[in-house]
């Protein structure tokens, strides 16, 4: 794991901005099409707001979500939304969004078709993660039922979150998608997540979800 520290956000943001936009140009050398996965909330807004801007070929990259809110793409919670408002836009906007959430009355029954959307873009050539103070990232939090199989190296390529701290249920990628990545990115903020982030490298992935994908990861830090 590397960790890597910035003055300020902003001088974060246009950093990891350039350094996704090098590894998304260096995977188009080699492949037709690469998947860069990213995460919603207000942590990576910024980076997009630098990153679609990037001088390449956005209409060979396919762009989801490490995992998602079960509510429409307008929906206020939805990744799919700051993800289509901050991302996908200037020249990023020829990129094509795949994304993790279809409507239906239970989202266990919606999997197998968005997993046959994903399969074809996998493995993941660049991922971007964020994580919480209680050391969930993606939508695998500690506690979780059916973490452990999320978690698991024979887990399916998605997994429905629910718990009692989040209002909707969520579809999320699971630990063997994620951790296998190409290139692996967190970006966390603070000195609480950083000691968060601490704490979980000494923790099994069940306690710390975070865990299972440290390996070779980039982590980039700002107070």
């Amino acid at each position: 794991m590397n960790i890597q520290e910035y003055a300020d956000r902003d001088m974060l943001a246009i950093d990891v901005a350039n350094k996704l936009a090098g590894e998304l140009e260096t995977a188009l050398l080699h492949d037709e099409a690469v998947a860069f996965a990213v995460p919603g909330g207000t942590t990576p807004g910024p980076i997009f707001d630098s990153l679609c801007a990037a001088d390449i070929e956005w209409e060979r990259v396919r762009v989801l979500p490490t995992d998602e809110r079960c509510v429409p793409q307008d929906h206020e919670r939805s990744n799919a939304r700051l993800i289509q408002e901050h991302l996908l836009v200037n020249r990023a906007a020829s990129a094509q969004f795949v994304p993790l959430y279809v409507p239906s009355a239970n989202p266990e029954d919606a999997l197998p078709e968005i997993e046959a959307l994903i399969a074809p873009v996998l493995p993941l050539h660049v991922l971007v993660l964020g994580m919480g103070e209680d050391m969930h990232t993606a939508s695998l939090y500690p506690g979780m039922p059916g973490l452990e199989q999320a978690l698991s190296s024979d887990a399916p390529i998605l997994a429905v979150a629910r718990t009692e701290v989040q209002p909707e249920p969520r579809i999320t990628l699971t630990a063997p998608v994620l951790d296998g990545a190409l290139s692996k990115h967190l970006v966390i903020y603070g000195e609480r997540k950083r000691e968060a982030l601490e704490r979980a490298m000494s923790k099994p992935p069940e306690e710390a979800p975070i865990a299972a994908v440290l390996s070779g990861i980039t982590v980039h830090w700002a107070e």
